[in-house]
């Protein structure tokens, strides 16, 4: 069963958005005078033809926050042409998040540059033996601010006129809904690992990821006519968990199989036509705890990772 293929009209309700993002590695080419020592630098101070000019744990900060801005972006739309393609009505909740990042980007790089100078000075005294050839490589403060910068552009796409020159945007919209599949394929995956692998017992805590990632399917269900019948698979079961206390026995069982049903996106259309050709929701999840616990296999609640034997439950 393949993804259905995505009309060119879908892209009047969607905008792209491309993180301008740059980050200032903190490194500089080694050249032949700094091997002319008869040893050769550490690893912490030069690799694979560089070397550090600047403590990188100084720089960790802004790659972070460049880590959050994709993770606040793969929460909520699907990635395009090398940014993301978002639902127009996510767009005003999206941008004060964008914003907040930005200045802590900002403040970060102010902070960063103030204590540049005795950033530099800790490094060379933190390598003894190389003072010279991290002295003769520094960067002014007015070069590392240019290369350390925070924003983003948001646009329309409008295909061309002429379909010659427009054929590859048309398949690569066309292909939307299997690009959302792999999405969901790859942060169920994530869930998984992270919160229910090996697991018997799980708090409430675990719910939040699933419930992420169930906004982002719901948001971008019209890429693909069969999730949204799974969004609502996933309501039921999210529905049904207890508002306080552990979770575990049917309720956890539940919840894995759909997070393993999430991480195939055969399955997925599968399961997604049933509930569109009349299957309930409710029967469809109580299949997944249909069976009594006594004859559960121990790889159902104890296998890491990928998922367990669906024992023909998806």
């Amino acid at each position: 069963m393949t993804p259905t293929p995505v009309p060119m009209t879908v892209l009047k309700s969607l905008t792209a958005l491309r993180l301008d993002i740059n980050i200032w590695s903190g490194c500089r080419k080694l050249t032949p005078a700094d091997l002319a020592s008869s040893s050769l630098p550490p690893e912490r101070l030069a690799s694979l033809g560089s070397k550090k000019v600047c403590n990188p744990e100084a720089l960790r900060i802004f790659t972070t926050l460049k880590n959050r801005a994709v993770a606040v972006l793969d929460r909520c739309g699907v990635r395009f042409l090398g940014g993301w393609l978002l639902p127009d009505t996510q767009i005003t909740s999206l941008v004060p998040t964008l914003n907040r990042l930005a200045d802590d980007f900002a403040s970060a790089r102010e902070t960063f540059l103030a204590s540049y100078d005795d950033s530099i000075r800790a490094w060379i005294a933190d390598n003894p033996g190389w003072e010279d050839l991290i002295a003769r490589s520094l960067v002014r403060e007015d070069v590392v601010r240019s290369r350390l910068h925070f924003g983003w552009q948001m646009f329309k796409v409008t295909p061309p006129r002429r379909a010659d020159v427009g054929h590859s945007l048309v398949q690569t919209v066309q292909g939307l809904g299997g690009t959302l599949l792999e999405d969901v394929r790859r942060i169920a995956a994530e869930i998984w690992t992270k919160s229910y692998a090996g697991k018997t017992t799980v708090s409430a805590k675990a719910l939040s990821p699933l419930r992420m990632l169930r906004q982002k399917m719901a948001g971008l269900h019209f890429l693909e006519p069969r999730i949204l019948p799974i969004v609502e698979l996933m309501d039921e079961a999210l529905n049904q968990m207890p508002q306080r206390g552990p979770i575990k026995g049917r309720d956890l069982i539940a919840l894995q199989g759909v997070l393993c049903l999430l991480q195939n996106p055969t399955t997925v259309l599968e399961h997604g036509q049933a509930l569109l050709d009349g299957e309930s929701p409710q029967a469809m999840l109580g299949s997944l705890g249909s069976l009594p616990m006594d004859d559960m296999p121990p790889a159902f609640v104890l296998a890491a990772s990928p998922c367990p034997d669906s024992l023909g439950l998806w």
